[in-house]
Parts: C-alpha cells; structure tokens; sequence
C-alpha cells in the first residue's frame, strides 16, 4: 500500500557468547561439575551439553580425566581461538575477562559425601 511504512518484525534475541563458550567458561569454574548441571545453567540440554564437551575436547580446548566414577575437566588455557577475527589469542585470555566479569552466581552441584544439591558459588 501507499505511503504505509513496512512493519518490522522484532529479531529473536540474542546473546554475546555462543553456547559452546559459556559451557567453556562454567567448566573453567568448576571442573568437576557434571554435565546435568552445566545443561541446567546454560539452558540446555545434558544431550547438547556433552555435544558441545565433546567438540571442546576435539579442538583441543578441553582435557578430561577420570577421578573415581566422575570426569573432570581441564581447560587448555594456550589453546587458540578458532575464529580468524580472534587468530593467535589464548582461549585463557577470554576465560579470565569472562571471570572478572561475571556476578557471584552459583553452579549447582551435588555433594558427593551426602548426594544432597547445593548451590555452590562460581569462583
């Protein structure tokens, strides 16, 4: 029609990080976090989070190791980032801007001694 502006339609919202960095970044926080509750923190699913670990690990970005029944995680803070924009820069080096950044929220756990949650701050 005539002199009728088109209507924008609102975009889906975004976010900064992808979901691979901010299971990155919970894992850097507590290693021996399990999957179900970094799926729980990210909004996503345990599936997609062991997805995600797995593609971690294949870059190089993660190394698992066994302690008893439970993985823990080691990040590889020399490893690069993959993106051209970000070429030559440690992935340590966007963990501890994400560390300084972030408020005192907390990553549920389980606690191995009782098998009872709790919320255990981020450090």
């Amino acid at each position: 029609m005539v002199g009728m502006e088109s209507v924008r339609q609102p975009r889906m919202a975004w976010t900064f990080l992808t979901n691979h960095a901010r299971v990155l970044s919970l894992v850097a926080r507590d290693p021996g976090a399990r999957l179900r509750d970094v799926a729980e923190v990210c909004g996503l699913t345990e599936r997609a989070v062991q997805a995600i670990v797995a593609d971690l690990e294949g870059a190089g970005y993660l190394e698992r190791s066994r302690v008893g029944r439970r993985n823990h995680y080691r990040v590889v803070p020399d490893a690069l980032l993959r993106h051209p924009a970000e070429a030559g820069l440690p992935v340590g080096a966007l963990l501890e801007v994400l560390a300084h950044s972030r408020g005192p929220r907390a990553v549920p756990r389980t606690d191995p001694a009782t098998g009872l949650r709790q919320d255990l701050p981020g450090a």
